[in-house]
């Protein structure tokens, strides 16, 4: 039994994550869905790259992502179906992939794109500002159902990728990064991990006009109320303020600068 995660922009006011599902067990009857998100910002690719880099290693091999953040639908933009390490993959070629793909080549996994461009394999009629139903949760479903992934489409080599922001060193020789992602909670994910801080937790961290000194190891370690600086679960340096909201609180948002020092 195939199971196949959604990850969407649509939110689930107007259906259209249920009008997936639905076509997605009219050829796949027995596959299992899993919502990783439907509350990606409108049109955020570099959020749904930051999810899906976040949380598809905890799902079994064989697993199949549907993503669906697709600012160019209905354009000549490709849709894409692909083997990405242990998973696979039905997407938009506009760079949501991007880090899926590194982590995937870091390690040396294989990697295969095609550009899903057999229209049996879709449905009969395609909507030109709906391809998330169908298109692509057609062809994840022929995946489910079994059919190879080289019987979706086209192979291609070099799907499009998005440049996400690194950690630097400034002139001064502190390290430069920013706010990634702004969680349900306001926690504030940067954009440095664990291991370009080499694990310190005698750091100094600066943003939005705030200082924290030294990391902590859990939120428990501070008073409610307190701005605190720790490794997340999966290794993001992550700025919170304890029992609260850190982006309430230094009115901050992705993109805002954030340094470290020693």
């Amino acid at each position: 039994m195939s199971i196949i995660t959604l990850t969407t922009d649509f939110g689930l006011r107007d259906g259209n994550v249920g009008a997936m599902k639905g076509v997605i067990w009219g050829i796949a009857p027995d596959a299992r869905t899993a919502d990783l998100s439907h509350g990606i910002a409108p049109q955020n690719i570099g959020e749904a790259a930051f999810l899906l880099e976040r949380v598809t290693p905890y799902f079994p091999a064989g697993t199949i992502h549907l993503v669906v953040v697709d600012p160019g639908v209905g354009t000549d933009r490709r849709p894409l179906a692909a083997r990405i390490g242990p998973h696979f993959y039905v997407a938009p070629d506009n760079g949501v992939l991007t880090l899926v793909l590194e982590r995937a080549e870091a390690n040396q996994e294989p990697v295969k794109f095609v550009h899903t461009d057999k229209p049996e394999c879709w449905l009969p009629t395609v909507s030109s500002v709906f391809h998330g139903r169908d298109i692509f949760s057609p062809v994840a479903a022929h995946l489910a159902a079994g059919v190879p992934l080289e019987e979706l489409g086209t192979e291609i080599d070099e799907p499009v990728r998005i440049a996400m922001p690194r950690p630097e060193k400034s002139a001064a020789g502190h390290l430069a990064g920013e706010v990634l992602h702004v969680d349900h909670f306001g926690n504030l994910y940067t954009n440095f991990r664990r291991s370009d801080l080499e694990g310190r937790t005698d750091l100094t961290v600066r943003l939005c006009g705030a200082e924290i000194r030294g990391l902590v190891r859990t939120f428990g370690e501070r008073s409610a109320g307190e701005l605190i600086a720790l490794y997340s679960s999966t290794d993001y340096l992550l700025i919170s303020v304890v029992n609260g909201s850190a982006a309430g609180r230094l009115h901050a948002q992705v993109g805002d600068r954030v340094q470290v020092s020693r």
